[in-house]
C-alpha cells in the first residue's frame, strides 16, 4: 500500500475511486494531529483519543456487520498502544472527515475479508505512534530521558524513579508532540492482546438491544418512504395514478426515482408501503421480459464449447495432452444465482436541501457510499456527509453497489431539508439484489497408462461480476475474479495443486440478472468444481481421494498441511462411527482464498429415503496470523451456516424476466436443527495476513457432496440439494 504523500483528490477522481472495493490512492500513514473541538477528548492521532477518566476510544475506519472486524483492529491496535483493553471503546470516523484529511485512515472498504489483512500495518502503527508520543510526554515532563521511560496498561512509569502518569493525564501534552514517521512494531512473539480470545466489543449492546441499526434509526421530523422498483431487470415505470391513493393517512407525497422507480413517503413506514401497494403503476417491461433459467442455461451451456474463451491459468499444453490421454474423466458442473439476503433490508435516510446532503446508512464501504450520495444529491462529495451504522448483514450486498443510497437521495430532493428514512420491503430486497453469478464448469482430466493426471482443462461458461459492477476493470476480456482459487500462484487465491498440463479459461455469458459480490464470491461455486471433480477422478481410478490429492499437492505444502489437519482430526482412513443406527460417511475440500489456506471434512448420513444429515465437519484454517483466534472459530461457524443454506437451498430462479422468489418461504435458510457440530482448527503458521470472514464458505458444499457421494454413490453437480434425489443410486 503506497504510503507516500497524498495527493490533492478532485471530486470527480474521488466519486470515480470510491465506487470500486480496491480504492487505490496515496495516503500518509494516519498519525496526522487533529485539533479537538472545544472540551473535547484530547485527539493523540487520528486512531486514538484518550479521555481524561483514561477511557481509549479507537476509531475504526472499515465497517462492522457480524464478523468482527470492528474488535480484531481495536485489538491490533491496543495491543501497539498498551492501553488497559478493559477501558477500550470505539467510534467510526466519517468518510467526509476522511475525505476532509486527505485520507488519513486510508480505505473504508470493508469486503473480501480485507478488513484486518489490508490494515493491519497502519492501524498497529497508529496505536505505536500514540504510545511514543504518551511516552514521550511523560518524560518532557519529567524532564527525564524517554529511555528510561515504558508503558504499560495505560501508565507510563519512569524506572528510576518509580513515577508514574496515565494515558489521561498525559494526553493533551501528547496530542501537541510531533509524530514519529516510521514508529517500529512489537515482534509478534511480544504480543500480549493479539492472539488472545478477547470478548467482541460490540456484543452487549447487541443483546440488550441497545445497538441502533439504520432500520430503527429516528430523527427529529422524519418521514418514511416505501418504493417500488420494475419487477422485470432493465424495465422502467410508464405511468402511476399518484391521485389514487396521495389522500390516503399519513401520506404526503408520491414521487418517481429514476426511471423504474416508484416511491410513497408517509409519516409511518407502513403507511408508505400500504399505500404503495394500492398505487396503480403500469411498467414498460423492457427487452427481458421473456427470459428465465432456462435461456440463461442454454447460453452458459453454449459456452462450454465455444472458441471465444479467455484462458486465466495455464502451463503445459493441456488440449494436446488430453488428445493423446490414455483415458479422459469428463463432468459438468452449475452454480445458480443466490441472493444476500441480510436480515436486514436495504436502507437509508437522506436528509438533502441546496447546500448540503446527509445520509445515515449501514454500508461495507462509507466512500463508496459518500460518492453515490453525492453524485445523487448534485453536490460536490465535500458538501455531502455519510455516518455509517452497524449493518444487520452485509455479505457483499451493501459493498460495491449502493442503489439504496441513491434511492434514498433522490427522494429526500423532493422533500427538501426534511429527513426521509427509505427501508426497502423484504420483497423488494429479494426482486433486487445483486446476485451471486450463475455458471457452469466443464472439467476434463487426462490420465496415463499408469493412473497419473498428466493434464486437466477447466472451461467456466458464466457471469462475470466485473462486467456487470467495474467494467473499467476488465482487461482484453479477462475478468480476474472468475478464476478465484484457481491462479498459477501468489498470495490471494491460488489453485492447490499441481499439473503437467494445466488450461483454466472462461467464456463470458452474462444474463440480465444484476451479479454482485455475494460472501466467497467465485471461490464458492471454483471450490465445488474442482474439489468434487478430483474426487470423480479418485473414484475412478480406484484411489483414496486423500491420498490422490496429497500427489497432486507435494508442491503446495500450506494446502496439504490444512488438509492433513482435517484428515487426521476426522481419523480418515477410518470408518466413522454410527449415529442412531445410519452409517455416517465422509467427504474432503481443500482450498485458498482471500490470503488464507483452509481444508474441511464432513460427515453425514443419507436415509434409504434419501434424507441428508449434515452431523459434523471439522475444519482447518491457516490465516497467517490469528488475531482473535475465537471470533476465527465464530467466523468459521458462521460461514458454513451461510455457505450450507446455500449448498442446500441457495437458488433464485428467472422467469418472464424477473426474480421469482421474494421472500423467506420461497428462499429458506438453514434451521438450527439442521446445523452440524464445527469443530475448527486454527493453526496460523505466521509471516502473512489471510482473511478469515469468507474462505471457508467455499469448503463447506464440495466436502458435503464429497461426503454424498461417498454414502450413495450419486454424484451431485448441480445445486441446490432441495432439487435432487439423493437416494442411494
Amino acid at each position: 500500500m503506497n504510503t507516500t504523500a497524498s495527493p490533492r483528490i478532485g471530486r470527480r477522481a474521488f466519486l470515480q475511486a470510491s465506487a470500486g472495493t480496491a480504492l487505490v490512492v496515496g495516503f500518509h500513514v494516519p498519525f496526522a494531529r487533529h485539533a479537538s473541538a472545544q472540551g473535547a477528548a484530547p485527539e493523540v492521532n487520528a486512531w486514538v483519543v484518550v479521555k481524561p477518566d483514561d477511557t481509549v476510544v479507537i476509531r475504526i475506519a472499515r465497517s462492522e456487520m457480524g464478523q468482527g472486524t470492528l474488535t480484531g483492529l481495536a485489538q491490533l491496535v491496543a495491543e501497539e498502544l498498551d492501553c488497559n483493553w478493559a477501558k477500550v471503546t470505539t467510534e467510526y470516523p466519517t468518510p467526509g472527515q476522511n475525505l476532509a484529511r486527505k485520507r488519513v485512515w486510508g480505505n473504508f472498504s470493508t469486503g473480501g475479508s480485507r478488513g484486518i489483512r489490508e490494515s493491519h500495518d497502519y492501524v498497529r502503527k497508529g496505536g505505536a505512534a500514540a504510545r511514543m508520543m504518551l511516552v514521550q510526554a511523560a518524560a518532557d515532563g519529567w524532564k527525564v530521558p524517554v529511555g528510561e521511560c515504558r508503558a504499560a496498561n495505560s501508565v507510563v512509569t519512569h524506572a528510576p524513579s518509580g513515577r508514574t502518569a496515565t494515558y489521561g493525564q498525559l494526553a493533551t501534552a501528547a496530542a501537541k508532540l510531533t509524530p514519529p514517521a516510521d514508529p517500529p512494531l512489537k515482534d509478534p512473539r511480544d504480543w500480549k492482546l493479539v492472539g488472545k480470545r478477547l470478548a467482541r466489543l460490540d456484543t452487549v449492546d447487541k443483546v440488550t438491544g441497545r445497538q441502533v441499526y439504520g432500520a430503527d434509526l429516528q430523527l427529529p421530523g422524519l418521514l418514511n418512504a416505501a418504493i417500488k422498483d420494475c419487477p422485470v431487470f432493465g424495465g422502467k415505470v410508464k405511468s402511476f395514478n399518484a391521485a389514487a391513493i396521495e389522500k390516503r393517512p399519513g401520506v404526503k407525497k408520491v414521487v418517481r426515482v429514476g426511471d423504474s422507480a416508484v416511491a410513497v413517503i408517509a409519516d409511518t413506514w407502513w403507511r408508505a408501503k400500504t399505500a404503495l401497494e394500492a398505487l396503480p403503476i403500469e411498467w414498460d417491461l423492457g427487452p427481458n421480459a421473456k427470459e428465465s433459467s432456462a435461456t440463461v442455461a442454454a447460453m452458459l451451456r453454449a459456452g462450454l464449447d465455444a472458441n471465444d474463451a479467455v484462458a486465466g491459468t495455464q502451463n503445459g499444453d493441456a488440449r494436446a495432452a488430453l488428445s493423446s490421454a490414455a483415458r479422459v474423466i469428463e463432468a459438468v458442473y452449475a452454480y445458480p444465482h443466490q441472493n444476500h439476503a441480510t436480515m436486514e433490508p436495504m436502507n437509508a435516510t437522506a436528509r438533502w436541501t441546496p447546500e448540503r446532503c446527509e445520509v445515515w446508512t449501514p454500508t461495507q464501504n462509507g466512500e463508496a457510499a459518500l460518492a453515490a450520495a453525492s453524485e445523487a444529491a448534485g453536490l460536490p462529495a465535500e458538501k455531502c456527509e455519510v455516518y455509517k451504522i452497524h449493518l444487520g448483514g452485509g455479505f457483499g450486498r451493501r459493498g460495491a453497489v449502493h442503489d439504496w443510497v441513491r434511492q434514498s437521495v433522490e427522494i429526500a430532493r423532493q422533500m427538501p431539508g426534511v429527513p426521509v428514512k427509505l427501508l426497502w420491503s423484504r420483497e423488494e430486497d429479494m426482486l433486487h439484489g445483486r446476485y451471486h453469478p450463475v455458471t457452469q464448469c466443464k472439467l476434463r482430466a487426462g490420465v496415463d497408462a499408469q493412473g497419473n493426471v498428466t493434464a486437466l482443462h477447466m472451461r467456466i461458461s458464466g457471469q462475470s461480476i466485473l462486467a456487470g459492477v467495474f467494467p473499467q476493470n476488465i482487461r482484453n476480456g479477462l475478468d480476474p475474479v472468475v478464476f478465484q482459487g484457481l491462479n498459477a500462484g501468489g498470495p490471494e487465491a491460488a489453485i492447490g495443486y499441481s499439473f503437467p498440463n494445466l488450461l483454466i479459461d472462461h467464456a463470458m455469458r452474462n444474463p440480465p440478472v444484476p451479479p454482485g459480490f455475494w460472501r466467497g464470491v467465485n471461490l464458492n461455486q471454483n471450490a465445488i468444481y474442482l474439489e468434487c471433480f478430483i474426487d470423480e477422478v479418485a473414484h475412478a481410478l480406484k484411489q483414496d481421494p486423500l491420498e490422490l490429492r496429497r500427489k497432486l499437492m507435494t508442491k503446495h505444502p500450506k494446502h496439504l498441511a490444512v488438509l492433513n489437519a482435517v484428515a487426521e482430526r476426522t481419523g480418515w482412513g477410518r470408518p466413522a462411527p454410527d449415529v442412531g443406527g445410519q452409517k455416517v460417511y465422509r467427504g474432503l475440500a481443500q482450498t485458498m482464498g482471500f490470503g488464507s489456506y483452509v481444508a474441511a471434512c464432513a460427515e453425514v448420513s443419507v436415509s434409504d429415503a434419501g434424507e441428508l444429515k449434515i452431523h459434523r465437519i471439522v475444519a482447518a484454517t491457516d490465516c497467517g496470523h490469528a488475531v482473535n483466534p475465537q471470533q476465527i472459530e465464530a467466523q468459521v461457524e458462521g460461514s458454513f451456516a451461510y455457505g450450507l443454506s446455500a449448498a442446500l437451498y441457495g437458488e433464485c430462479t428467472l422467469k418472464d424476466g424477473r426474480i421469482e422468489q421474494e421472500n423467506f418461504t420461497t428462499y429458506p435458510v438453514l434451521m438450527m436443527s439442521q446445523m452440524p457440530k464445527v469443530e475448527t482448527i486454527v493453526m496460523p503458521s505466521g509471516g502473512f495476513w489471510g482473511g478469515v470472514g469468507e474462505p471457508t464458505i467455499a469448503v463447506a458444499a464440495p466436502a458435503v457432496l464429497n461426503a454424498i457421494f461417498a454414502a450413495t454413490g450419486r454424484r451431485i453437480r448441480e445445486l441446490p440439494l432441495k432439487n435432487q434425489n439423493l437416494k442411494r443410486a
